[in-house]
């Protein structure tokens, strides 16, 4: 298998970028690196915090800045926040550092997965349902646009996903 330099993980929130990352990076000896948690690190703060005090233009920005940087390195799966991709410079710091993976989910298998987490900020309305299926039509086309590969993750548990990438990287000879 020839392996891509590195793999960033784009999709929705409750996809299991996160999740997913950590296992497929120490599957292929990777480093795994996570935007969201890199802004909070830096931050000292949740994201909650950050839209509050800057909204989620301020948010991108940081998050354009971390994204940047992290691409710069060699060998990581990097788990990107859901919106990233809708930011240009973004998808063309992904697309020209590695291989960029979708992993799609349903809106309704994405609020079965994020229902009780208070830490999302977008979700902080009064029907979070509707709030997801309207940021999927907006953002799927675009996830879709800078993907190398999609994979569902739709009622499926980590280890069969990671198999799945580990097995197309293989195939693709990615």
């Amino acid at each position: 298998m020839i392996r891509p330099q590195n793999i960033f993980l784009v999709g929705p929130m409750g996809a299991g970028k996160s999740t997913i990352g950590r296992q497929l990076a120490q599957s292929l000896g990777y480093e795994f690196q996570d935007s969201d948690q890199e802004i909070q690190r830096r931050t000292g703060v949740d994201i909650a915090t950050i839209f509050e005090f800057e909204g989620e233009e301020g948010f991108r920005n940081r998050e354009r800045t971390v994204i940047e940087e992290l691409a710069q390195q060699d060998n990581i799966v990097l788990a990107t926040g859901g919106g990233a991709v809708m930011v240009a410079e973004n998808r063309q710091q992904l697309a020209a550092r590695g291989l960029v993976i979708y992993l799609h989910c349903s809106p309704e298998q994405q609020y079965s997965r994020t229902a009780r987490d208070r830490s999302r900020p977008l979700l902080d309305t009064d029907d979070p349902q509707q709030r997801l299926k309207d940021l999927m039509a907006e953002r799927e086309p675009v996830y879709r646009q800078v993907a190398d590969m999609v994979v569902s993750t739709e009622r499926r548990g980590t280890s069969s996903v990671v198999k799945e990438i580990r097995r197309r990287l293989e195939e693709e000879d990615l």
